[in-house]
């Protein structure tokens, strides 16, 4: 534990304070249980397939509205505690889904940065309307204690890496949060995760991360939280092997990455049609004449010319693809 004398006081005592509080975080586990157990194709309830594709849809939400880390982790909780409690169809659960992200916005992110809840729905492309979603705001907030200092695995995350942080000046390099953080958003599109306490996902996460980096050092110091918080060894090994599975499958080409989906909008017949006419009926361009070239043709024709491109382009960024990790990620170390 002498590694550990070096850590701010404070942050050890916010560690044990934390590791106290997060049981009251946790989905109940038998409600997990039942919906790894149930089918999509009997329809007797949300399976495990439901709520990872409803988890990896609010990731890309949180990247189209540029909302925190926090904010996804925060509404994927809701999202499992909720479903871990109440028996729920799974035609209720994008509804569900979404209201859990705009609860986790409005206690995380600035209120003008908080997306409005019509718009919400617009872009999750979504057949609810603005009153379904405020009465399930309610039922949610009922039923669940919905509090916005919630210890979740991201807490535990910033706190071990701030420790870290601290004892690794100068000696080791350690990986950045960013990437830590995508790798915990991954972990959290998959249902088997919401078991693991979050004191020992965040953990497990940096624990693989180091044995990747091969330093004994920075082991060692895992060695002694792992004391500290009285994490035993099998436990630990245990969730260190699931995260380096799910980092090998999202890794893998065939893996659809939230982040990589491209912005689809559905339009009914009469738009297409009118959309389509409209990109065949590109204004004809001025013909250039080659004897009589000059500096202010030059500038009327750029003018005219950028006109026309312009009228083909879609929306701004609707066909971009982003990173699912950070470039460094996926980067080989040296």
């Amino acid at each position: 534990m002498r590694e550990l004398q070096a850590v701010d006081s404070l942050l050890l005592k916010e560690l044990k304070s934390c590791c106290a509080k997060e049981y009251n975080f946790l989905p109940r586990e038998t409600g997990l249980k039942l919906m790894e157990s149930a089918s999509t194709e009997k329809h007797s309830g949300v399976s495990a397939k439901c709520r990872d594709t409803r988890a990896e849809e609010l990731w890309g939400l949180t990247s189209f509205f540029g909302y925190s880390t926090q904010t996804f982790v925060q509404a994927v909780n809701l999202l499992d505690r909720f479903l871990a409690i109440m028996k729920v169809q799974p035609k209720h659960l994008p509804c569900i889904g979404v209201c859990c992200l705009h609860i986790a916005a409005k206690m995380v992110e600035e209120e003008s940065n908080v997306s409005p809840t019509h718009e919400l729905i617009r872009i999750s492309q979504s057949k609810f309307t603005v009153s379904d979603l405020c009465r399930m705001e309610k039922i949610i907030s009922e039923k669940l204690s919905v509090e916005p200092e919630a210890v979740t695995a991201l807490t535990f995350l910033h706190l071990y890496y701030s420790a870290f942080t601290s004892l690794s000046v100068g000696r080791e390099e350690i990986p950045s949060i960013g990437r830590l953080e995508a790798q915990l958003k991954a972990c959290l599109c998959r249902l088997v995760f919401s078991k693991a306490k979050p004191s020992v996902l965040a953990l497990s996460l940096i624990a693989q991360e180091f044995e990747a980096l091969q330093s004994i050092t920075l082991l060692k110091i895992v060695q002694q939280f792992q004391r500290y918080l009285k994490i035993g060894d099998s436990e630990l090994l245990h969730w260190k092997e699931l995260v380096a599975k799910c980092m090998t499958e999202y890794r893998s080409s065939e893996c659809s990455k939230p982040d990589n989906k491209k912005l689809v909008w559905i339009v009914s017949r009469r738009t297409a049609q009118n959309l389509q006419a409209n990109h065949f009926s590109v204004p004809g361009l001025p013909t250039i004449p080659e004897g009589t070239w000059n500096e202010s043709e030059s500038e009327d024709s750029c003018e005219d010319m950028s006109c026309g491109e312009d009228s083909l382009c879609g929306s701004p960024g609707s066909d971009g693809e982003g990173a699912f990790f950070p470039s460094s990620f996926l980067k080989c170390r040296k």
